[in-house]
């Protein structure tokens, strides 16, 4: 009996794996957020720090374009609290060798211009309803 269920538990890890190599089920875990012991691949923190950036943009965005907060010194203040969350995300919260990922230049990089793009459409939203 121990033996017909340690098999299946078996099979059913190979099946898991089987999964996850063909794509099919991310092997991607939300408490992997935020845990400096795990390990990530360059695609995976790549999607996180991507979609990190498009909620600061979503929420700086409507926020600013809700008040009007509208000009270059807004903007700039946007990349810096942008660049500047990541840059605490990657470096302090998983405290990862950004060398492994190809540097400062690129992990901060990782979602910029999509980020800097659905922030100037938010800000500007509010105006272009109004009309």
């Amino acid at each position: 009996m121990k033996e017909g269920k340690s098999s299946a538990k078996l099979n059913n890890n190979n099946n898991q794996q089987q999964q996850h190599q063909n794509g099919h089920l991310s092997p991607f875990k939300l408490a992997k957020l935020l845990d400096p012991e795990a390990s990530w691949d360059k695609d995976q923190l790549g999607d996180v720090l991507h979609w990190i950036r498009q909620v600061v943009a979503l929420v700086c965005g409507l926020l600013w374009g809700a008040i009007p907060l509208v000009g270059g010194i807004w903007i700039a203040l946007f990349l810096l609290i942008s660049s500047g969350i990541i840059y605490v995300y990657y470096g302090m919260i998983l405290k990862i060798d950004e060398d492994d990922f190809g540097g400062h230049g690129t992990l901060l990089q990782e979602g910029l211009f999509a980020s800097i793009t659905l922030f100037l459409v938010l800000l500007l939203f509010p105006i272009i309803s109004f009309f």
